[in-house]
């Protein structure tokens, strides 16, 4: 059986949680950024841009909301768990830290993408 540290995964819900953090901060910085596109361009091809960058802001923002309460809830458990066995979590416990890490994962890389697709689309209309 494969054990791992309740600290090393502590560490790594700490970290992950600070970058969902400066995520939440990313968008918000983001969304002022697309007003004041929106303020200064009136005409329908940017105007749809604006939508559709408005939707994957709030997409974004509630799957950083969901992600946030699962890693505070499977560490939760966790802990739980070790101090019930004292030593040991369940082993569907650790495979759910797994997926939910790699949750984070694909939810950061399309973060980035969506980041660099407004970029893109902030040179063209500012």
């Amino acid at each position: 059986m494969k054990q791992i540290n309740i600290k090393h995964i502590a560490s790594l819900h700490t970290t992950t949680l600070n970058s969902l953090a400066f995520y939440e901060q990313e968008i918000e910085i983001l969304k002022k950024r697309l007003a004041e596109i929106a303020s200064k361009n009136t005409g329908h091809e940017v105007s749809e841009g604006i939508e559709h960058f408005q939707n994957q802001f709030i997409i974004h923002g509630e799957k950083i909301d969901e992600l946030k309460h699962a890693f505070h809830s499977n560490l939760h458990t966790l802990e739980v768990q070790i101090l019930e066995t004292m030593a040991y979590a369940e082993e569907d416990s650790l495979e759910a830290n797994e997926q939910l890490f790699d949750e984070y994962l694909m939810e950061e890389t399309l973060l980035n993408e969506l980041r660099h697709e407004f970029l893109r689309f902030s040179a063209k209309w500012m």
